[in-house]
Formats: structure tokens, sequence, C-alpha cells
């Protein structure tokens, strides 16, 4: 594999974290060292730091660096001073969303007893981890994050061979419109639809967990049909219901806890996914596929008496 140093925007960012070092660590690797590395008050420095030991020391590795394998390409990158952050491509794509997926599987199987946890999005994964529980951190010069980035390079060298898992499918009821979707219509109407064709094309579509954010257990889903596209509202709600279903842009989502949005309703879900009491809090997770099924209004009632 071949590094190089990128340019542009990634540049711009990996510039920026040098000066973002652990003094601490810093301080309690060389402190015994006859280094300037303190201002007048004695203080560790982290500007005379990073002059006296980050540039000449690990310049090479603060850049932005980039890999290329048989079926697969990616980036590292420093993300502040305890988090890596693994770039598998710019544009959301279900191959991109295979590796992102792929890569936490691996840290699942095997978890280092330096990570904190991991957090996948659509196009990357973060590692956070603990620069205190990387081996010889204090009595080495190896650098938290060259060490962890050496480790991820040695874990992502496997990921080509391993076939992509299967995914879970999980099958979401919706009651479309009414007092649940009360955008349901101005979706119709800027598409040109009625409200049963944007229903019919909005629960036979394939569906993509691509990642869970904004709220807690919220899901961006992808593979949602150009066709019933829409834009955010201009001014958002204060509150939306837990369970609303809704649309922005050529994305859709659940709303899983009351909160502000901005998302043209469309319906809403009697499940619950967010569960805070339950072991793993969010009901669906990234790489999750989903099927939307229309239920009438007194289905809902009776899901919600069975929750």
């Amino acid at each position: 594999m071949k590094g190089s140093i990128a340019s542009g925007e990634h540049e711009q960012q990996a510039l920026q974290f040098k000066l973002r070092t652990d003094v601490r660590v810093f301080g309690r690797i060389f402190s015994s060292r006859e280094l300037h590395v303190k201002d007048r008050k004695g203080n560790f420095s982290l500007f005379k730091i990073y002059r006296e030991l980050c540039y000449p020391i690990s310049n090479c590795f603060w850049q932005v660096n980039f890999f290329g394998g048989v079926g697969m390409e990616y980036r590292l990158l420093p993300l502040g001073d305890q988090a890596i952050v693994v770039e598998f491509g710019t544009e959301i794509a279900t191959s991109v969303q295979q590796r992102v997926q792929a890569v936490a599987a691996l840290l699942d199987g095997d978890q280092p007893e330096w990570m904190v946890e991991y957090v996948p999005a659509f196009t990357t994964i973060t590692i956070f981890y603990d620069p205190a529980a990387i081996p010889n951190v204090y009595s080495s010069q190896t650098l938290p994050y060259h060490y962890v980035s050496r480790e991820m390079e040695q874990l992502l060298t496997s990921l080509p061979d391993r076939n992509p898992e299967e995914a879970r499918a999980v099958e979401i009821p919706v009651c479309y419109g009414g007092e649940f979707g009360p955008d349901l219509e101005e979706v119709a109407k800027r598409n040109g639809l009625s409200a049963e064709e944007v229903i019919d094309i909005h629960s036979s579509g394939d569906y993509l967990v691509y990642m869970i954010g904004f709220a807690p257990g919220f899901p961006f889903i992808g593979g949602m049909s150009d066709k019933i596209a829409a834009p955010r509202k201009e001014t958002p709600r204060l509150k939306i219901p837990a369970g609303s279903v809704g649309i922005a842009g050529k994305q859709t989502g659940v709303y899983p806890i009351e909160t502000p949005g901005g998302w043209q309703l469309i319906g809403r879900t009697p499940l619950k996914l967010f569960r805070p009491e339950a072991e793993r809090p969010s009901l669906l997770k990234a790489g999750d596929k989903i099927k939307f099924t229309p239920i009438s209004l007194e289905e809902y009632r009776e899901w919600e008496k069975c929750r």
C-alpha cells in the first residue's frame, strides 16, 4: 500500500490537528529529557512541544494518508488527539456502507484495549481511543495516533477477503396521512402525485439504514424514490411526536423521540425506536434493511395497546 499527502480540504484539516496533541501524554513522555518544552512558569507549552518534538519526529504521519488495495480504498484522518477517522469515500453508496459495517463487525469481534468506542456514519467510521491505554505510551516515542493508525492499517488489510454479513430485515408499520401525516398532501402536490401514490411509492421501496444520528435512535435511511422527494420545511416544527415518518430531500427517516425537526411528515409508526431501558437502546442499526408497511388507524391503535 502507498501513502501520499492529500491536498485541499483534507490537508487543511490535518494541519489543524497538528497542534491538538495531548499535552499530558507528551509531558509525561518527555519530562525527563533536556528539551525546551516548558514556558517561563514551568508549564508545558503546546507550541514548544510541537516545535521541538511533534514536527521533527512525527510530521510524516500527521498528514492525511491515502491507501489503496485490491477492491478497497480508504483514508486515515486524525480527529483531535483521541480519535481516528477511516474514510471509504465521499459519496453515499451501498458498497461504501458495507465497508463501514465490515470494520464495525471487526471491532465488535476483537475489541482493542485502547478503543473507547466507534461511530459509523455514511462514508466513515470514527474510532475513539484512550492514549493512556496504548502499550508503552509513556516510555516510547511512538505517539498514540501513530500507533492506532498502524493498528487500523493491519485490521483493514483483512477487509477485501471478508464477505458482507447478511443484513437484518426490519418491518416498520406506518399509518399514513391524517393527523399522523400532516405534510402528505404537500409532498404529493409538489411531485404531481396523489396522496395514495405517495404512500404506494414510499411503502414499496427497498431501504437501507446508513447511520444512526441526530437524535438517539434516529435512522438515516437511503433508497427512497426521487418521485416523492421533498425539501425540508422552511420553518421547522418545535415538537415532532415520536414515531413520525418524514421525508427530507431524497431521504426518509423516523423520529424515535419527541424533538424539533424540519422533515416533511407523511405518517407515524407505533413502533418504539428508542428504548433507553433496553440493553441495545436503538431498535435499528446501520446496515438494517427496512420495509414500510401501511396500516389503518384502527391497526395503529391496536399496535399501541400491545406495546
